[in-house]
């Protein structure tokens, strides 16, 4: 099957989020699984060094609001050898921010633009064009409109990806992301619980008729990562290297973590976050439980960037309490790695969390996840008290600092219990949240899409 993934970052050629490294590394599972896979992405300001360097560069001519753009598409290599269209054009993308730009409609619309023409140029033409949130979202409407008068168009079905409802675009005008769920074959979602969450009122931010019609066409895929970057054996950012059999081990990391942060050495927990500093992650809640965490000893290591008055009550908190909370207001994957590694818990008491990834890197690097029973989260953690032989955290339903404190006072005694804390770690570093079985899933869905089109797909 030749499947285009259509993004608006992918590692390593631009990064924000999450959605870069599900760019990248769903298709890479897929091209190991034998599939005809590409990726197309903007170029900008990290990839310009690779779009430069490329010894493989094709132009087109791309209509605009203000005149014809020729874009020069550089073909390079990604993860796992995967190849990477990276549209080039200084005027929208090249050293400017991936988002936050006020043309950023504008931007998006030309991206999905150029898209089309690389679609009704090329010489390779794909079963599967792959969108993900509103950035792509309009080339569901393009495929459906273009494909009467375009022979290379009318084989391509489309499977539209739903990373989080809540971002629909900088203009409340120009919703292109219900466009997409109208016009998709199959629309997917990062977790089997978000999909149904999102047809609630609740949950559904509006959209949930729009997706309720849709019925069967909704499908829930949870996200995996990649194990072989995610590996606490391997993972250069980690100073003591080690893995299942090597537990103890781990706890050099924990002290090297204190150490780097000039956090005191305590008998409490280490508790890690690695998050957007907003309040759809519960950073509400985590403020409000300080005073509980304190009260056991932990100490609470916060690393993202975000929200203002966030930053400064945490740094207003870190100033209170210099021993035992930690804020890194700014992105750092190495420092991410570091915590993975060397806390103890991690906290994701998110509002709603369509799948999160923060949970299973957690769990990979044996930190145990503390999170509220919301999508993904819900999908992925195994509550101790559920799950006596095969909890890998513990879960909290309330959208509240109790619940949050509750799950925090069972976590802490499961922490003073040697020999519960190594089962849960080894339970956590166990389970299996690689692409494998998600790869499988949307090849299903794909097939599904096809199917819809009234394409005979080659299975």
């Amino acid at each position: 099957m030749k499947i285009l993934f259509a993004a608006a970052e992918v590692d390593p050629f631009s990064k924000v989020g999450g959605l870069a490294d599900v760019a990248a590394s769903l298709p890479r599972r897929l091209l190991e699984m034998g599939h005809d896979v590409r990726i197309v992405a903007p170029c900008h300001r990290a990839g310009l060094t690779a779009h430069a360097a490329s010894p493989v560069h094709t132009r087109y001519t791309v209509a605009g609001p203000a005149g014809e753009r020729e874009v020069d598409v550089a073909l390079v290599e990604g993860h796992g050898g995967v190849p990477v269209h990276l549209v080039g054009d200084s005027h929208y993308f090249g050293d400017r921010e991936i988002y936050g730009e006020q043309d950023d409609l504008l931007r998006y619309q030309f991206f999905c633009r150029a898209i089309v023409e690389m679609l009704k140029g090329g010489e390779w033409a794909p079963d599967i064009l792959h969108l993900n949130d509103w950035h792509t979202a309009p080339l569901a409407f393009a495929l459906r409109n273009l494909a009467w008068g375009n022979p290379a168009l009318r084989g391509v079905a489309s499977v539209f990806t739903i990373h989080n409802l809540r971002y629909r675009g900088p203009d409340e005008f120009n919703d292109f992301l219900s466009q997409a769920i109208y016009y998709s074959d199959i629309v997917t979602t990062v977790s089997p619980s978000y999909a149904r969450e999102i047809l609630t009122q609740e949950y559904g931010e509006g959209l949930e008729a729009l997706l309720q019609l849709r019925g069967n066409a909704v499908v829930g895929i949870l996200n995996g990562v990649n194990y072989d970057i995610f590996n606490p054996r391997t993972d250069g950012q980690v100073r003591h290297p080690y893995d299942l059999s090597a537990l103890e081990d781990r706890q050099r990391n924990r002290a090297s973590l204190r150490r780097e942060l000039k956090l005191a050495e305590t008998a409490g927990p280490v508790l890690g976050m690695v998050t957007r500093l907003t309040e759809q992650k519960g950073i509400d809640l985590v403020l409000q439980a300080v005073p509980a965490f304190l009260a056991s000893d932990a100490q609470l290591v916060v690393l993202g960037e975000g929200d203002r008055w966030i930053k400064e009550e945490l740094t207003r908190l870190q100033e209170a309490h210099p021993g035992h909370i930690r804020l890194a207001a700014r992105y750092d994957e190495g420092m991410a790695q570091r915590i993975y590694a060397g806390s103890d818990m991690f906290l994701m008491p998110s509002r709603y969390e369509p799948c999160g990834l923060g949970q299973i890197i957690a769990m990979r690097y044996g930190a145990i996840p503390i999170g509220r029973r919301t999508g993904g989260l819900g999908d992925t953690i195994l509550d101790l008290d559920e799950h006596p032989e095969g909890g890998t955290g513990f879960l909290f339903d309330e959208f509240s600092s109790f619940g949050l404190e509750s799950a925090f006072e069972r976590a802490t005694r499961a922490f003073r219990e040697p020999e519960t804390w190594l089962r849960l770690q080894s339970n956590a570093m166990s389970r299996d949240y690689s692409w494998r079985a998600s790869a499988t899933h949307y090849v299903e869905a794909y097939i599904a899409a096809l199917r819809a089109r009234g394409i005979v797909p080659m299975e």
